[in-house]
């Protein structure tokens, strides 16, 4: 399919998301990085994508402000990269100086990746809406964060518009600020244990299921949403991996 406009990124500042606002820009789109107006860091954040060749955005999370700004932007791709932790969350609930905005899986991985649905939906320029999901969510929700990630999965579906989920495994990297232990640790176990099985025959297994850097999902995600894979593509591990190259 073909799409113009400019793009819209939240959750900019994230791991995944910072690499998908520099790929963006490598490919020479106007690239528009959301920014919370409360951030702790917002001039830092401001400085960081600037000096990279993106646009700041600090829209309110409200419903109201998201649909005025991407009608006013008329974008051709929005990415949804919204996600917390648990201890995130918990950090927050014993903060009372912390956002404004309820950090938890329900309000943040669901309610503002909704609320961000609706405003690409009403917008008018039918953009292409990048989802960050996760391997395993279109199976039995087993917690709450694959639960959150089925429903949003279903909203983009039931949206109409063109869409790209994407499924990565655990997602690693050196360069990562957040610190997620649990997923490291599990991330270079299972590289190992899965490059064992593909050794031993079973190449499909270790495709499915290994890591991916967030340069290599965000690689792949801006290729397979730019490219002409058609207007419904959902792409896991080894689509992804292929797309990032």
């Amino acid at each position: 399919m073909s799409t113009s406009g400019p793009v819209f990124v939240a959750g900019a500042t994230g791991y995944t998301g910072r690499e998908v606002v520099r790929a963006c820009v490598e490919q020479g789109l106007e690239t528009h990085a959301h920014v919370r107006p409360d951030s702790g860091r917002l001039e830092h954040w401001r400085s960081h994508f600037e000096d990279m060749g993106a646009k700041v955005d600090t829209t309110a999370w409200t419903l109201p402000a998201m649909k005025a700004t991407l009608e006013r932007l008329q974008p051709g791709w929005v990415y949804a990269l919204l996600g917390t932790t648990r201890a995130r969350g918990k950090a927050r609930k014993d903060d009372r100086s912390a956002s404004a905005v309820a950090d938890d899986y329900e309000a943040v991985d669901y309610g503002l990746s909704i609320m961000l649905l609706e405003a690409a939906v009403a917008c008018g320029s039918r953009p292409r809406f990048c989802y960050l999901s996760a391997l395993g969510a279109d199976g039995r929700s087993v917690n709450a964060y694959m639960g959150v990630r089925k429903r949003v999965e279903a909203a983009v579906r039931g949206s109409e518009l063109p869409f790209l989920i994407a499924r990565p495994a655990f997602i690693t990297g050196e360069d990562r600020e957040e610190s997620r232990p649990a997923e490291r640790v599990a991330a270079v176990i299972g590289d190992g244990l899965l490059g064992l099985a593909a050794r031993l025959g079973a190449k499909q297994l270790a495709d499915r299921y290994a890591s991916l850097t967030g340069r290599q999902l965000a690689r792949g995600m801006v290729a397979l949403a730019t490219g002409d894979g058609g207007a419904q593509i959902v792409a896991e591990v080894a689509a992804i991996r292929a797309a990032s190259r």
